[in-house]
């Protein structure tokens, strides 16, 4: 995918799912229990999402936070 940045400021399941590198069932299931920022047009059936909430939401859920990450090993602790 381009940089995020080349994107459209709203999003639908499928993009968000090439983006995050997931299923677009796993965005749906993710929407629907609130642990993806989404939204629903009214009468609508389908989610969508804001491309600046979605990076937001990644920069607070990075792989390894910085205060626990492991210290790395010396030849002293072996």
């Amino acid at each position: 995918m381009a940089d995020w940045r080349d994107l459209p400021p709203i999003l639908d399941a499928a993009q968000v799912a090439d983006l995050l590198g997931m299923n677009v069932q796993m965005v749906r299931r993710y929407a629907r229990e609130g642990r993806l920022p989404a939204y629903k047009i009214p009468g609508g059936r389908t989610f969508r999402f804001i491309t600046s909430e979605i990076i937001e939401f990644l920069k607070a859920h990075p792989a390894v936070a910085a205060e626990s990450a492991p210290e790395p090993e010396t030849a002293e602790d072996l």
